[in-house]
């Protein structure tokens, strides 16, 4: 895979995406996003790989959108290429993916770490939404997935005074799983990683699939949506050689059928 904006590892069974505008604190230009949502469809059919861990390397995760790219332009030349809603793509990936920060997570970049299933953070991390200094607010979905993780009053300070938020206190609103050293932050992202990968990956999917229902639909729809998984999953070979696995006291094999 040749990517100028991104670099991506495939280590079966899991891969490493990361973003690479270094210079520019990794701002998320149209070309960086176009290639991060092309390597992450690449990835999701890819059957040799299972989790993926998407970073901003050692230094920083994200800060934000590319503001040189935006300043000038009109409100139809913003709605005609739609960069916020090219995301779209990034939250239906189906297979696990893992955030893991150092540094600035702010504005877009924040917004990407929250559309991730799990958060691994650096104790420097600092998480945000800055937009408000700029004029604007969020677009890629700030303003709904922070107050539907950690809670109004938390979201509306972050909206509205644009202060940057620590690893600590991310953790604290459950905005992040886990936080280490910095050093350490891919590393621990990995490692979960290959954990993750260990499952059943038609079971993972489900279950991830069935964790966002619950954010978006009320709680009937998503019992029975559960439900309908729950006993899709009794066709999967997968189900079979776990139940065998558990019974016979034995480490299971799963093929993802």
């Amino acid at each position: 895979m040749g990517y100028e904006n991104v670099l991506v590892e495939i280590d079966a069974p899991i891969a490493t995406v990361t973003l690479n505008r270094p210079k520019v604190l990794n701002a998320l230009s149209p070309d960086l996003i176009r290639e991060l949502t092309a390597a992450l469809a690449d990835l999701d059919a890819d059957e040799t790989v299972r989790a993926v861990v998407l970073t901003g390397g050692p230094k920083v995760f994200a800060a934000g959108a590319d503001i040189g790219d935006m300043a000038d332009r009109s409100a139809v030349e913003q709605l005609s290429r739609d960069q916020t809603g090219r995301w779209i793509s990034l939250a239906g990936f189906s297979k696990p993916l893992i955030a893991a920060v150092n540094g600035y997570a702010l504005g877009g970049g924040c917004e990407v770490m929250l559309m991730c299933d799990l958060v691994v953070a650096g104790e420097t991390a600092r998480l945000g939404q800055p937009e408000i200094n700029l004029g604007i607010i969020p677009g890629a979905g700030g303003t709904q997935r922070w107050p539907r993780t950690a809670g109004k009053y938390a979201a509306m300070e972050v909206m509205l005074s644009g202060a940057p938020v620590t690893a600590e206190r991310a953790y604290e609103l459950g905005i992040v799983n886990k936080v280490v050293p910095a050093e350490m932050t891919i590393e621990v992202a990995k490692r979960l990683a290959r954990q993750l990968a260990e499952k059943p990956p038609l079971a993972v999917r489900m279950a991830k699939e069935a964790v966002l229902k619950a954010f978006e639909s009320p709680l009937s729809e998503g019992l029975a949506s559960e439900r309908k998984s729950f006993y899709f999953l009794f066709a999967s070979e997968d189900q079979k050689e776990g139940m065998h696995a558990f019974l016979e006291k034995r480490k299971g094999v799963f093929k993802g059928r």
